[in-house]
């Protein structure tokens, strides 16, 4: 039987783990603080001061009302999240479809709350959210909207250089959810204190690095990862097909979504490697897309520098959990499958039960994330973070 918290790290490992809790703590406080000081009237009064947090709560545009697009809607609504979508733009959905797909989801269930139209704008729980079918970010009105980011979700402006285009038209940051070439990646609870506030575009990365890397993080600290090969058990995603059709790039990935596994690739491992550099060039990955709605798992087989009892990795990342990856990285110890997370706000979840080991140094670890809903919980914790500086 597994001995959770028989923790056998030695004090370096302590001190190693107190430090990074310390400094991610840091972060985190002084710029909330400093965002809580800066919508603070000062006055005592509650209702003035709630009055400010209003005026400085940021201000969302969604570019690409897809499957992250409205689980960005929904995490901001339902979970009150402090920001305020102000506009939705899509060019090929009208505005009684955002309505319709925003009310009634297959996978994760009908929207908590109130979904309506009134003309050419979406009401969510009476609040009014303009609506816009442009093909160029240039013509969306973010400066008349006040727009302080934009969240890039069409998938197809991915560079720095596209997304810039965001800019022009009035919005002060980008956040693209997508890997992108050119414009900075973070990760949520991995390298957020490389964040620079001077860069107008970032990317969150994809679904997959963000398990990859907080998991990657932990292990590589705690026990040095030499080398490793990564395979993401991948969900279908929207740009597949349900029956066989040509494909551009991936041929494999015309074939029919429902009828089969499809081999493909990923770019998680390289992206790995751009917020841990310590990483760089030591992992690579494939994927393999599966006929589920949603949910995926990452398989990593390494190979460890220190020897690690399975208990002792299990032993890391329940540390982890409590401390610096707190919300971030979960553990679960039953037997599990992939709808039971379905959901689930973590960006990685360990499964004690599926990982093994040949020996104390070469090992395989499997840990499943919700590609949709989890990964977008961070699109919107990057947002708040972002936001946390004084500036009003």
């Amino acid at each position: 039987m597994l001995k959770l918290f028989q923790f056998r790290q030695s004090n370096t490992l302590l001190a190693s783990s107190l430090k990074a809790a310390q400094r991610t703590l840091i972060i985190f406080t002084s710029r909330f603080k400093s965002a809580k000081s800066c919508c603070s009237s000062g006055s005592g009064d509650r209702e003035e001061e709630e009055d400010m947090r209003d005026v400085c709560l940021p201000k969302v545009g969604i570019n690409g009302f897809g499957r992250i697009g409205r689980m960005a809607m929904r995490i901001a609504v339902e979970h009150g999240s402090p920001l305020e979508i102000v506009a939705v733009n899509d060019p090929g959905m009208k505005t009684e479809h955002m309505a319709y797909l925003l009310k009634y989801d297959s996978t994760h269930g009908p929207f908590v709350g109130d979904v309506g139209i009134d003309r050419n704008k979406l009401v969510v729980d009476g609040k009014k959210i303009g609506t816009y079918n442009e093909v160029e970010p240039k013509n969306i009105p973010w400066k008349d909207l006040e727009v302080d980011y934009v969240i890039e979700s069409s998938g197809k402006f991915t560079t720095a250089k596209t997304a810039k285009k965001h800019l022009e038209s009035g919005a002060r940051k980008v956040l693209i959810t997508a890997p992108s070439t050119d414009a900075p990646m973070f990760v949520v609870g991995v390298n957020l204190d490389s964040y620079d506030s001077s860069k107008k575009v970032i990317s969150c990365a994809s679904c997959t690095t963000n398990c990859l890397a907080p998991l990657a993080k932990i292990v590589h600290e705690n026990f040095e990862i030499v080398e490793g090969l990564m395979t993401t058990v991948h969900s279908i995603t929207s740009t597949q097909k349900p029956l066989d059709s040509p494909a551009t790039k991936n041929w494999r990935l015309g074939r029919g979504a429902l009828q089969n596994l499809i081999p493909s690739s990923t770019g998680a491992a390289k992206a790995v490697g751009k917020v841990l550099p310590e990483l760089e060039g030591k992992l690579t990955a494939m994927s393999v897309r599966v006929p589920v709605a949603n949910v995926s798992l990452i398989d990593l087989t390494c190979r460890l520098k220190k020897e690690a009892s399975m208990d002792d990795i299990l032993c890391a990342l329940c540390e982890a959990k409590d401390g610096p990856m707190m919300g971030i990285i979960d553990v679960a110890c039953e037997e599990v499958v992939s709808s039971d997370f379905i959901g689930s706000h973590y960006s990685c979840i360990y499964d004690s039960k599926a990982s093994l080991a040949l020996n104390k140094k070469f090992v395989k670890l499997i840990a499943w994330y919700d590609n949709e809903y989890g990964y977008t919980c961070r699109v919107i914790d990057l947002i708040k973070f972002m936001h946390a500086e004084p500036k009003c």
